[in-house]
């Protein structure tokens, strides 16, 4: 698994661990029921405390993307994607609501922001 860890970055390090994991998940990279290296040993691969990797173990866990179960280890778990697709809509929405409000402060009309948006995905049509 390969997972980098930026110290630069503003994201805590267990953070940016689950948000890998997570991305390997979702892209089909790791299925259900692949075993997660142990904790000590992806702490020794990355170079980190035990600690943090026990953290994004946790976080993923709490989540529902991995099961861990004593002596064994951690294991990916079955997805919803229906479930996770809502959550992403819902994220989705509040940027583009934001973005909106910006929009609207600088005098930016609708048609302009959604020209915006056509460039920023280079005229790509989005599937639904």
């Amino acid at each position: 698994m390969n997972i980098n860890i930026s110290n630069a970055s503003g994201e805590p390090i267990y953070l940016q661990i689950a948000s890998q994991i997570k991305t390997l998940i979702l892209e089909g990279k790791l299925k259900e029921g692949d075993a997660l290296p142990s904790m000590r040993t992806l702490a020794a691969e990355l170079r980190i405390s035990f600690m943090t990797t026990k953290r994004a173990y946790e976080e993923l866990e709490r989540d529902g993307f991995i099961e861990s179960y004593t002596g064994r280890g951690s294991f990916v778990k079955a997805q919803n994607m229906e479930l996770y697709r809502e959550e992403q809509i819902k994220a989705i929405e509040s940027l583009l609501t934001e973005a909106s409000d910006k929009a609207r402060k600088c005098g930016i009309s609708m048609e302009e922001l959604h020209g915006l948006l056509d460039l920023v995905n280079e005229g790509e049509e989005v599937s639904s």
